[in-house]
């Protein structure tokens, strides 16, 4: 395993993360875990050098924290950071900063979170945490020894990134980059300045929520393979953010002991530079032949929808009838689905869209695939 200083703080993490947001299931239900093999892969990777775990309030619609405390039992906790993040969105009063924390805290059985974040900022959040006076109560749990450094997630505009970013002496921050999402969100801009800042750098979504992971499209695979016919895609997307010299941790959320295992030996030969100038152009070419019309990432933050519907998973079909060329084969899948978790199912109540961290406007996108797939059938 290689590692990486994080900004200004004097800690070298793993190039790679484990991100506990996708372990393995049971029967397609995101809230039952496959402990087991969770325990199993979790704990193989920190075996393998892997020193940080990043898990959060309501990843597995809230069973994550729980599943990585059983994890970092014997002996295992002692050999990592560990990262929670606040549910902000949930949060009121005063009172409840308290009740979050001291019940994560409870759920992951440990006294203290190394890298604590706000979880999920935007504009909105960012002006919830002035009002309930949130970074001085984070102040405070550091004095207590509750969490040892303080940072945020984002999803939003670069101006508002901007905006949090100089509005605090962070000790970190996490964001979505990949090769698709140079200038979405935080982007390379807000990548860069962070790190300026001496800010520690956290990267999600390296893959995109597994979209860079797939076959891609023929045009982009002949790109691809025209620098290098052996790396997978995996391993190009990895080794376009390992090459730049601002990221810290590289989270990856791993669902089967093999995708950590191909992970592990891609992080061991990661390193700032590995892709040449040309590379990177090339990377920059693939990227306009991948993205498809939906940026979801599947991180099911949407989910449970009280209907039933699958959002993501309708998303993804719809992506991959769009990009890959596949809408006959796509909308067989989608009739597949359970009738409760078509997209035709939406009953627009509206409770997902406030919760989707890429401001998608899903009740307008599950029409387009339900007509899409229709039509398409």
């Amino acid at each position: 395993m290689k590692y990486r200083k994080m900004g200004k703080l004097d800690v070298e993490v793993s190039a790679l993360g484990f991100g506990a947001m996708r372990l393995p299931i049971i029967d397609d239900d995101s809230a039952n875990i496959d402990e087991d093999e969770a325990i199993k892969m979790i704990r193989y990777g920190i075996d393998n050098g892997i020193n940080y775990v990043d898990t959060a309030w309501p990843y597995h619609q809230g069973e994550s924290e729980n599943v990585v405390g059983k994890a970092l039992k014997d002996g295992y906790r002692e050999k990592v950071y560990l990262a929670t993040k606040l549910p902000i969105w949930e949060c009121e009063t005063k009172e409840d900063l308290d009740k979050y924390l001291d019940k994560q805290l409870e759920k992951l059985q440990v006294e203290k979170v190394d890298f604590y974040l706000l979880h999920a900022l935007n504009a909105e959040r960012w002006q919830k945490i002035k009002d309930l006076d949130i970074l001085e109560w984070g102040e405070k749990k550091k004095e207590e020894g509750k969490i040892e450094y303080l940072g945020f997630s984002f999803h939003d505009s670069p101006e508002v990134f901007n905006t949090i970013l100089d509005g605090y002496d962070w000790d970190f921050t996490q964001i979505q980059y990949n090769y698709l999402d140079t200038e979405y969100q935080a982007g390379k801009t807000g990548l860069q300045k962070a790190h300026a800042k001496g800010m520690g750098v956290v990267i999600m979504e390296p893959i995109r929520g597994g979209w860079l992971a797939q076959e891609p499209p023929q045009s982009a695979k002949d790109l691809l393979e025209s620098q290098n016919q052996e790396r997978t895609p995996v391993e190009w997307a990895l080794h376009w953010v390992w090459s730049q010299k601002e990221p810290g941790v590289v989270l990856s959320g791993m669902s089967n002991m093999q995708q950590l295992k191909e992970n592990i030996e891609t992080a061991s030969k990661s390193e700032v530079g590995l892709l040449s100038d040309s590379e990177f152009e090339m990377m920059e070419k693939a990227a306009e032949e991948m993205r498809g019309p939906v940026t979801c990432t599947r991180c099911e933050y949407c989910l449970p929808c009280p209907e039933g519907v699958n959002i993501p998973e309708n998303f993804h079909l719809f992506n991959q009838a769009k990009l890959l060329d596949k809408g006959e084969e796509m909308a067989e899948k989608y009739f597949e689905l359970d009738e409760t978790a078509r997209a035709s199912n939406c009953v627009e109540c509206g409770q997902c869209e406030p919760a989707c961290p890429q401001n998608l406007s899903i009740i307008e996108l599950l029409k387009k695939v339900d007509q899409y797939f229709k039509e398409s059938a």
